[in-house]
């Protein structure tokens, strides 16, 4: 079973930056792509970024033009460095790991926007 493990979330003020690490249990070449998504309560869980083994990004509209998702082959990693965030992206930000059709989901990792 893969097991994805995130990290990096937290309090932030708006305006501020996080960057989320997410580190599969298997070698990241093994994944057609790799993502975040997001879940804010009360709301569907929606695309905020992914990347593809040959390092094709797409982004979400939530968040375009304030994250970047980029992946480290050295270090079996995923990042998504978000930047100028918003009270509006608190939410429950999830790693996604996608082999052919099936998707294998981390735990999540919260990022709270407040001042």
């Amino acid at each position: 079973q893969v097991q994805l493990v995130e990290s990096g979330g937290g309090l932030v003020q708006p305006g501020g930056s996080l960057r989320l690490s997410c580190v599969p249990s298997e070698n990241i070449f093994n994944f057609n792509a790799m993502g975040w998504y997001r879940q804010a309560p009360g709301k569907q869980r929606e695309l905020v970024a992914t990347i593809s083994l040959g390092g094709r990004t797409m982004y979400g509209d939530s968040m375009k033009g304030r994250n970047t998702i980029s992946r480290d082959n050295a270090r079996n990693a995923v990042f998504l460095q978000m930047i100028d965030l918003k009270p509006e992206g608190t939410a429950v930000y999830y790693c996604d790991a996608r082999i052919f059709s099936r998707d294998y989901w981390g735990q999540g990792t919260q990022v709270a926007v407040s001042s």
